[in-house]
């Protein structure tokens, strides 16, 4: 893919197999952590790759308890302590959200460490869902250890400082372009 034009899409790079890339937004440029196997194409649920693609950023979700809502053009909502997302293939309501307890595997979005204080839902194999062509890809905060990102399970992250200036900057028409260098 060739970079975007103009400043409305969010280019994602990273060389092949590397778990940490770039996030460039206009003039904005940022370490990102990615998943674990690097970027993939033909994304598996639980392959641990990022999704190589282009993909809508659908919301903005934050935790009220943490947070402020973030000043963003985005849709944005609270994140409520039942809040979750259906992971498992199987299960009707795979890749989106659901209320936990729930019957399926879910994620929750409430989590007691920070990555999802502020999280933007990517529209990944959302329109519509297929079977265990991955789920929960979003673009959240970094787990950061002695200054060093950590891999994600498939998302896209940063530290929070930079998160803030990438979402003040966000429309709804943001999209987030993600490719190999």
């Amino acid at each position: 893919m060739a970079p975007s034009s103009g400043n409305l899409d969010i280019d994602v790079t990273a060389r092949p197999g590397d778990s940490l890339g770039r996030l460039i937004f206009g003039d904005l440029d940022f370490p990102c952590a990615l998943g674990r196997a690097g970027l993939v194409t033909g994304k598996r649920e639980g392959d641990g790759g990022t999704p190589i693609g282009l993909f809508p950023l659908r919301d903005l979700r934050y935790r009220p308890d943490r947070l402020s809502a973030p000043a963003s053009a985005l849709p944005t909502r609270q994140i409520a302590a039942d809040d979750g997302w259906c992971d498992a293939p199987d299960d009707p309501a795979y890749n989106r959200p659901v209320h936990l307890p729930y019957p399926a595997s879910a994620e929750a979005m409430w989590r007691d460490d920070h990555l999802y204080d502020l999280v933007v839902v990517l529209g990944h194999n959302d329109d519509p869902p297929q079977p265990s062509a991955g789920s929960a890809i979003f673009f959240h905060l970094a787990n950061e250890k002695n200054g060093v990102l950590q891999p994600t399970e498939g998302c896209v992250a940063l530290r929070l400082a930079d998160m803030l200036q990438v979402l003040a900057r966000c429309t709804s028409q943001t999209r987030m372009r993600i490719d190999r260098l």
